[in-house]
């Protein structure tokens, strides 16, 4: 057993939404305005509140949610609607770092603490209780994190991104046992082109939510920042590199969009799959 794993299958939950305001692509991006499906506009980080909420009511429980910022207007927005806020150092290099941050103010009997990033707005509460539910099964997986297969429309668009030198999403390669091989902005596999199109390729896109155990998350606050993770831009590789393996929990969309706020051509797309989904 990992000496980050461990823990009682029955260990209260911490949901930790990351929010800061100077983000280089797009600056106070949790304030920006978005509109639901009743044309009332509201702020990002309300209403990735509101997912995290969604989510902790979908666990049952005592589940405690938390925004982390270095921001004080993001904070007094946030104290606004009702959220409990803690503030975190600016010198924060990603959500994970701002998550373990606060660690030290959520009570002891915390095992395990979910990262709902404060862009991630659109992500369905079955994707964070089914990740704490594979953790409170087995206290052997230190940290966990969804991942969506990718239909063959989605892995010729990938590869289309690439191609043309964008990226698309972040992939992943797992073991048989779910354990994560390697997260890359690249489309891993490679496959032969013969394959393309075939439907049970294990092409799975990557959804940036995590739970961590406790010890996990005080492990990877521990750990310098590796040469991977700087090369791809991806936190989790830190895991990897730091000999903390991460479970990948391969989750069904049930027909939902995914679409985190980026930049401002985000929004758009956003805003529709709120009127899809009827989300005020």
């Amino acid at each position: 057993m990992s000496d980050v794993a461990g823990g009682g299958r029955d260990g209260r939950v911490a949901i930790v939404v990351p929010a800061r305001h100077a983000s280089t692509r797009y600056p106070g991006k949790p304030m920006v305005a978005i509109r639901g499906a009743t044309g009332v506009e509201r702020p990002l980080i309300g209403r990735s509140w509101d997912a995290a909420r969604a989510a902790a009511d979908a666990m049952g429980g005592d589940v405690r949610v938390i925004i982390a910022t270095d921001d004080a207007r993001i904070a007094e927005l946030a104290e606004g609607f009702g959220a409990e806020v803690m503030m975190t150092p600016e010198a924060c290099a990603n959500g994970t770092e701002r998550c373990a941050a606060v660690l030290d103010r959520i009570d002891a009997d915390t095992d395990i603490v979910v990262n709902l990033q404060g862009d991630a707005l659109l992500t369905p509460p079955w994707f964070l209780s089914e990740l704490v539910s594979v953790l409170r099964a087995d206290p052997a997986i230190a940290v966990a994190t969804p991942a969506v297969r990718a239909t063959p429309v989605v892995h010729r668009r990938l590869l289309d991104d690439q191609a043309a030198g964008r990226v698309g999403g972040t992939t992943v390669a797992t073991a048989a046992d779910g354990r994560a091989l390697y997260f890359s902005k690249a489309v891993i596999p490679h496959v032969p082109d013969a394959r393309i199109g075939d439907p049970a390729l294990p092409v799975l896109l990557h959804v940036g939510v995590y739970a961590y155990r406790r010890a996990a998350l005080a492990r990877y606050a521990a750990l310098p920042e590796s040469l991977l993770e700087q090369l791809e831009g991806l936190e989790q590789l830190r895991f990897l590199d730091g000999g903390v393996p991460v479970r990948v929990v391969e989750v069904d969309a049930r027909g939902c969009e995914l679409w985190e706020l980026n930049n401002p051509s985000d929004l758009a797309p956003i805003e529709a799959q709120l009127a899809v989904r009827g989300m005020e």
